[in-house]
């Protein structure tokens, strides 16, 4: 299915704002979905794209905005605990077109097939972080578990990108990803927020990311360059 129009869910935050210009960059035609009290942040694409505000886990929001996109970049912002994540998940995947490329955003604990490998002081600190914005009521990393379990368990053609640490700053290019967390090649972790972004939107055209669950990593930094050398050395 060729790429035309695309829905971005979460238009408003700062991944989200990269992927509406990388998307136009393409000359895609962008229907922006974000909360009202956000809209203000896409004044600049104010003549570019359609805004449709409201909360991404609406249903009835969801189902207006994805209608006849071939393609929708979803950020899954675990905020709250009220399933935000897991509600936008399944909205997304209930009213997508037929044959829509769908393309998810999260972090590198979310796991698809347990052959992730963890270092002791990432699962301590997600451990920690978690219960504590859980218990503030900020942040449900759970949900956003829920969320993926849920793409995982789909026939649609989704893609799960699963970001490192993220950083401001010119692009570097397109990341390089791995199947699983644990590969020497993401020891950096870190990605340009803007080369996310792009990764996300390259990855509606990429069938081969189809039913992948892509961990990420930019694409200079230091554990990738060291592959590069020893690749080129053999």
């Amino acid at each position: 299915m060729e790429i035309k129009k695309v829905c971005i869910v979460g238009a408003s935050g700062k991944l989200g704002q990269y992927m509406v210009q990388h998307a136009l960059d393409r000359g895609y035609e962008v229907i922006g979905v974000c909360r009202e009290q956000s809209v203000e942040k896409l004044e600049k694409f104010k003549d570019r794209i359609s805004i449709i505000p409201g909360a991404t886990n609406d249903r009835e929001v969801i189902e207006r905005a994805v209608a006849g996109c071939e393609g929708v970049l979803t950020v899954l912002a675990p905020w709250g605990v009220n399933n935000y994540s897991s509600g936008t998940a399944q909205a997304v995947l209930d009213y997508a077109e037929s044959g829509a490329r769908l393309i998810f955003s999260c972090g590198w604990h979310i796991a698809k097939d347990g052959r992730d490998v963890y270092s002791t002081t990432f699962t301590t600190v997600l451990t920690i972080v978690g219960w504590v914005a859980k218990f503030f009521r900020f942040v449900d990393i759970n949900d956003q578990v829920e969320a993926c379990r849920r793409i995982f368990a789909s026939d649609k053609l989704w893609t799960v990108v699963r970001g490192s640490d993220l950083e401001e700053g010119e692009s570097q290019g397109l990341p390089l990803w791995c199947k699983h967390v644990g590969d020497p090649i993401l020891k950096s972790n870190l990605t340009r927020r803007v080369d996310f972004a792009l990764f996300m939107v390259e990855a509606l055209v990429n069938d081969k990311l189809i039913h992948e669950a892509p961990a990420i990593v930019g694409c200079q930094t230091p554990s990738v360059l060291q592959f590069k050398r020893l690749i080129q050395s053999t």
